[in-house]
């Protein structure tokens, strides 16, 4: 017998994850159950490792055949619609919001603690080549990797290609695309995303 209170304070939960460690301990109670056996069933299907008090909404995608690893860090929230495919590395207390797109290519992406990346963002650490006398699909494919600091705020919409590195504490931009490397503590918007500033309070540059 299905429970519809029960069932939509999970699709809340699926859309709104940073509300899972704020639950009472009556909701507790089925929630980690559910989470632990979501969890069990896609390390069992795929090479996904999960760290402590992890959420995974139920209509997250996750793929990572052999050598394609995906390493999800203690207190990681991952919402619904997200889809991400290994190799994927993301530290602890990572927050992905729904509809986000993490494509590891073969050199893979890794995302430092505390970092946030909002709804629609999209990341991808592979890129086709362009050579005029070869079909698009025939084109090679390349791979550099895509490196996020720690404590970093991706807005929502924002894109990263392949072989950028966004440095601690940086902040990209609503709808920003990130195509060279980002400092620590720098605030990046538009596209292709430029420096616009400095996080307030940031420690001064020498």
């Amino acid at each position: 017998m299905t429970d519809p209170y029960r069932d939509q304070h999970k699709q809340r939960l699926a859309y709104m994850p940073w509300l899972y460690p704020r639950l009472k301990p009556r909701h507790r109670a089925w929630a980690e159950p559910w989470q632990r056996a979501l969890q069990e069933e896609w390390s069992r299907l795929e090479t996904v490792r999960f760290g402590a008090h992890c959420f995974v909404a139920p209509q997250a995608r996750l793929f990572a055949e052999p050598g394609r690893d995906i390493v999800i860090g203690d207190h990681t929230h991952i919402a619904a619609d997200c889809v991400l495919h290994g190799p994927l590395t993301l530290g602890e207390h990572v927050s992905l919001n729904h509809h986000v797109t993490l494509e590891g290519g073969a050199a893979g992406i890794v995302i430092g603690d505390h970092t946030r990346i909002a709804a629609y963002a999209t990341l991808y650490a592979f890129d086709h080549g362009l050579r005029a006398e070869r079909l698009v699909r025939e084109q090679p494919v390349t791979s550099r990797g895509i490196v996020i600091g720690r404590d970093v705020w991706l807005g929502a919409r924002a894109g990263v290609v392949d072989g950028v590195t966004i440095g601690d504490h940086a902040v990209v931009g609503m709808g920003a695309v990130v195509t060279r490397d980002v400092p620590p503590w720098t605030l990046v918007a538009g596209n292709p995303a430029r420096p616009i500033g400095r996080r307030p309070g940031a420690p001064v540059e020498v």
